[in-house]
C-alpha cells in the first residue's frame, strides 16, 4: 500500500474585510459622473451630440376674439377662484377608439378615481361648456385669424377644415375631449443659423384653469374653457437647448405680429418634446416662460440618458426581467422604531407597507436630475396615480436616514433580502395602497425596458415631475357633431392680401436701424416695431433711441413697479410727442415713463411737476461749468479728469435733465 507523503504547510489566516455600508450620496455622485452630466452652462454641442439630443415644440397661443370657439360665451373674462355661481361634479371614464382600443392616458386617469369639480360662472359658461348641448358652428373670427397666422408661418392651407376630438380624461375639459382642427400643414421658420420645419397649425378650444388637485379631488374654473387658441407644431429639428428657446420665441413673435392674439400670463404656453438617443419622446407640459426652456430640455435629455444607464445596470443584474416581482407586506407602526416624523399616526383607515425591490440597490439613489434620483420617479407616480399626497414614501437610499439602520436591518431580515436589494416604506389610505403597490412594480419593470413615454410638469429651477402617461394616437377621432368647413381660394387670397410684414422682415428692419440686439426679443415679443415706425416717421426720433427706451428702460421699469391698469404701449407715442412739442430734451422721457407706467391716467404736465422739473435756458446751465470746474480743483487734489467730469455732471444733472442733452453738456466740461 502506497501512501502519499503528507506535506504540512503553515496555516494562512485570511482576514475578510468588513462589509462596507452602502453610501447613497457617493452613489448619487458616481452615477452623475457615469452618465457624463454637465450643468447647462458647461455643456457644448459635442455633449448634446454625444447623447443624441432632439427636441420639438408645440406652441399654444390664445386668439383675441370676442367669443369662444364653439359657443357664443364671451372670451377673455376671468373669474377669481371663489367667484362662481354653481359647482358641477363629474367622474371621467375612458371610451374605446375607432379601432376598439383604449388610450393609455385615459386608462391611467381612470385608475386615479378622481372626482372632478367644475366651478361655473353664468357670465362665462353655458350648457355647451358642460357638455349638455352640441357645439355651435366654429367661430369664423377665430378661423380667419388662424388662417392669417398659418400663412405668416408659410404653411400650406388645407382645402377643408375637419373638426376632430382629442380625448382628455384629466378633467380639464368637461366633455372628456377637446375639439380641434388642422388649418395648415408643412411650413417653416428661419432661425439665425437654420431652418426649422413646421408640421402643422391647428385651431382648438382651450381647457379649464386648475384651482387645486389634492387626493382624489380636482377642482377647475370654467372661465378659460372654450377660448380659441392655435397650436403650432414643429418637427424635432432642434439640436441644442438654445435653439429650442429661439424657436419658441420666433413662433411667439409671428403670432404676436398679427396683433390679434392675447398677451399676459397664461396666454402663451408651450409643450416641449425632448428625447435622447435610445430614449423616447417626453412632453414637458405648459411651459409659459421661454427663458425656462433651455434648462428644462437640458435636464430632461440627461434624465433620459440616466434612465438608459439604469436599464443597462439592471440588465446585468437580472437575467429574466419578466419573472421579476416586488415583495411587500403590511406592518404595524408599533412593531418598528421609526426616526421619521413623516409617517402619520392615529389616522383612521390608514396603512403602512414595507416593500422589497430585488436587485435595486444603487438604483433608487441613481442620479436623474439635479437634486433628484430614481426614487423620485416612484414617489411622483404615487402622488399622481395612487393619489397619495407627499410625503408618501421612505426608502433605504435616502441621504438622510429617516427610518434608522436598525429598522432597515429588521426589514431586510424579514424579507431575507439579498444585499443587492432595496427597500421602501409606503403609507396611505387603505383604498389607495393596492394602486400604490401596482404603481411601484409597474414603474420598476419599465426601468428594465425603456424610458417611459410621459407628460411632465415643469418648474422654474429646470427640473420636472411626472404628470401623466403620454397620450397616443388612439385618443383622436372625428367629431360627428361638426360638418367640414371648405376653405375657398378667394378666402385665402383675401387673408393673404392683408398680412403684416413677416418676422424675418421685422428683424431685418431692426438691423438696418442699428438697434441693439439685446432689445430684439422684447420688441418682437410685444410687437413694437409698428410703434417704433410711427414714432420715427411722425416725430423724427431715432429708432435706436426708441429701441433702448423700450427694450432697456421700459423692460427694467416693468420689473420694478406695479403696472397701472390703463397703461398701453401707445401712451409712449403720446409721451414722446409731448416731449418733442415742448422742445424738451429726450433724456427726461425715461424718468417720465416710470411715472406713466405706474399712473397712466396722469397728464404729462403733472408728471413734470412730480419730477420737480423747471425750464432752465441751455446757456444758463452751460454757464455753471467754469465755476464747478474751479470748485472741484479747489476741493480735490486729484488730477483725474474723468473723476472731475463726473463730479461736475453730477452737480448739473438735475437742472440739465430735459433742458439739454447730457451727452452734449458733458463734452463742454473741460479740465
Amino acid at each position: 500500500m502506497c501512501w502519499k507523503k503528507l506535506i504540512l504547510r503553515p496555516l494562512k489566516i485570511y482576514q475578510y474585510p468588513m462589509k462596507e455600508r452602502f453610501d447613497p450620496e457617493r452613489n448619487y455622485a458616481e452615477t452623475r459622473k457615469a452618465i457624463g452630466y454637465l450643468p447647462r452652462n458647461q455643456a457644448t454641442q459635442a455633449d448634446y451630440d454625444r447623447i443624441g439630443f432632439m427636441s420639438g415644440l408645440e406652441v399654444h397661443q390664445q386668439l383675441k376674439t370676442k367669443e369662444k370657439l364653439f359657443c357664443r360665451c364671451p372670451a377673455g373674462l376671468f373669474q377669481k377662484a371663489d367667484e362662481y355661481d354653481a359647482e358641477l361634479i363629474r367622474h371621467m371614464r375612458p371610451t374605446l377608439s375607432e379601432l376598439g382600443e383604449y388610450d393609455g392616458t385615459a386608462l391611467m386617469e381612470f385608475k386615479t378615481r378622481k372626482e372632478i369639480i367644475y366651478r361655473i360662472k353664468n357670465e362665462t359658461a353655458c350648457t355647451y361648456d358642460v357638455d349638455d348641448t352640441p357645439p355651435f358652428a366654429l367661430n369664423r373670427e377665430a378661423l380667419n385669424i388662424s388662417l392669417e397666422i398659418a400663412l405668416m408661418s408659410r404653411l400650406k392651407i388645407v382645402g377643408e377644415v375637419h373638426i376632430t376630438r382629442k380625448q382628455y380624461l384629466d378633467g380639464s375639459i368637461p366633455t372628456g375631449f377637446q375639439r380641434t382642427a388642422i388649418i395648415g400643414v408643412e411650413g417653416e421658420i428661419w432661425l439665425r443659423k437654420k431652418r426649422v420645419r413646421l408640421i402643422q397649425l391647428s385651431v382648438e378650444e382651450d381647457s379649464c384653469r386648475e384651482v387645486s388637485d389634492i387626493g382624489h379631488v380636482r377642482i377647475y374654473r370654467t372661465d378659460r374653457l372654450g377660448m380659441p387658441l392655435i397650436e403650432t407644431v414643429t418637427y424635432p429639428d432642434f439640436v441644442n437647448p438654445d435653439e429650442v428657446r429661439e424657436g419658441a420665441d420666433y413662433i411667439r413673435f409671428i403670432n404676436r405680429s398679427s396683433g390679434k392674439v392675447r398677451t399676459g400670463i397664461g396666454s402663451t404656453r408651450a409643450d416641449v418634446n425632448v428625447s435622447c438617443r435610445g430614449g423616447t419622446r417626453v412632453e414637458i407640459k405648459g411651459v409659459s416662460h421661454t427663458s425656462w426652456m433651455p434648462e428644462l430640455v437640458h435636464n430632461e435629455s440627461f434624465r433620459q440618458w440616466a434612465l438608459l444607464h439604469i436599464k443597462e445596470l439592471l440588465k446585468e443584474r437580472v437575467q429574466d426581467p419578466k419573472g421579476w416581482r416586488i415583495n411587500f407586506r403590511e406592518i404595524s407602526l408599533s412593531g418598528y422604531k421609526f426616526l421619521s416624523p413623516l409617517i402619520p399616526h392615529d389616522v383612521p383607515d390608514f396603512k403602512v407597507y414595507i416593500v422589497n425591490i430585488p436587485k435595486f440597490q444603487g438604483i433608487l439613489s441613481h442620479f436623474t436630475q439635479p437634486g433628484k434620483m430614481f426614487a423620485d420617479e416612484l414617489t411622483d407616480r404615487l402622488k399622481v396615480i395612487a393619489c397619495i399626497e407627499k410625503p408618501n414614501m421612505l426608502h433605504s437610499e435616502m441621504f438622510e436616514d429617516l427610518a434608522g439602520e436598525t429598522t432597515w436591518d429588521k426589514i431586510r431580515k424579514g424579507f431575507k433580502s439579498d444585499e443587492k436589494d432595496a427597500q421602501l416604506i409606503i403609507w396611505g389610505p387603505s383604498a389607495d395602497i393596492p394602486t400604490a403597490l401596482e404603481v411601484i412594480e409597474e414603474r420598476c419593470k419599465i426601468a428594465f425596458e425603456k424610458v417611459p413615454n410621459e407628460t411632465r410638469k415643469s418648474f422654474e429651477n429646470g427640473t420636472t415631475i411626472f404628470e401623466r402617461v403620454l397620450p397616443g394616437a388612439d385618443r383622436m377621432y372625428p367629431d360627428t357633431d361638426s360638418a367640414p368647413i371648405p376653405i375657398e381660394e378667394a378666402t385665402i387670397q383675401k387673408v393673404a392680401g392683408n398680412l403684416p410684414p413677416l418676422i424675418s422682415g421685422r428683424m431685418k428692419q431692426l438691423i438696418e436701424w442699428e438697434v441693439p440686439q439685446d432689445t430684439f426679443t422684447y420688441i418682437l415679443k410685444h410687437n413694437l416695431v409698428p410703434l417704433m415706425e410711427r414714432i420715427t416717421n411722425d416725430l423724427g426720433i431715432s429708432p435706436r433711441y426708441v429701441s433702448t427706451l423700450l427694450g432697456h428702460s421700459l423692460k427694467h421699469i416693468q420689473g420694478q413697479v406695479h403696472r397701472g391698469n390703463d397703461f398701453s404701449f401707445d401712451l409712449i407715442y403720446d409721451l414722446l410727442k409731448f416731449v418733442v412739442s415742448w422742445e424738451l430734451d429726450l433724456g427726461i422721457a425715461r424718468k417720465m415713463l416710470l411715472q406713466l407706467y405706474e399712473y397712466p391716467k396722469m397728464d404729462f404736465e403733472s408728471i413734470l411737476v412730480t419730477l420737480d422739473f423747471k425750464v432752465i435756458p441751455k446757456e444758463e446751465i452751460e454757464g455753471e461749468i467754469p465755476f464747478l470746474v474751479s470748485k472741484y480743483k479747489q476741493i480735490y487734489t486729484s488730477s483725474n479728469e474723468g473723476a472731475g467730469k463726473r463730479w461736475v455732471m453730477g452737480n448739473l444733472h438735475t437742472s440739465a435733465l430735459g433742458n439739454v442733452s447730457l451727452k452734449e453738456l458733458s463734452e463742454k466740461v473741460i479740465f
